[in-house]
């Protein structure tokens, strides 16, 4: 794994994203840099689980941090079964050309448990040479 991307397994859930900057849509000379980033979830667990919700923390390269928190990804609150796994893209758009983000998945399994998935620090970077494969 690149050192840009992230990968972690949080109670039998595996959140892997792969970040990349969109070169094609930011403008450097106005302070508009635009990432795009591909999260894979997997479920490893031995039940189902509901997104319920998501949080981000976002830190431009000054230190600025920027949360953002709402229900599901994409305008979806997906279900997925065990062993499958669900996969998204969606952006950012910092006005620095490195920043980071982290945050975390609220999910709910099928017995009514809530759990906390942590999706690990992954990084944006103008300079950054990533292959999404």
């Amino acid at each position: 794994m690149d050192f840009i991307s992230s990968e972690v397994v949080t109670e039998g859930i595996r959140v892997r994203a792969l970040p990349a900057y969109q070169a094609d849509h930011s403008s450097p000379e106005q302070n508009r840099y635009l990432f795009s980033y591909h999260i894979i979830i997997h479920n490893e667990s031995e039940v189902n689980v509901t997104l319920k919700s998501r949080y981000w923390k976002i830190i431009n390269a000054e230190g600025d941090e920027h949360e953002v928190r709402g229900s599901g990804v994409v305008g979806e609150t997906p279900t997925i079964t065990p062993g499958e796994f669900y996969e998204y893209d969606s952006f950012s758009i910092l006005d620095t050309p490195f920043g980071t983000m982290e945050g975390y998945y609220i999910f709910e399994r099928d017995d009514g448990d809530i759990i906390k998935v942590e999706v690990k620090r992954f990084y944006l970077a103008t300079n950054a040479d990533v292959s999404l494969t």
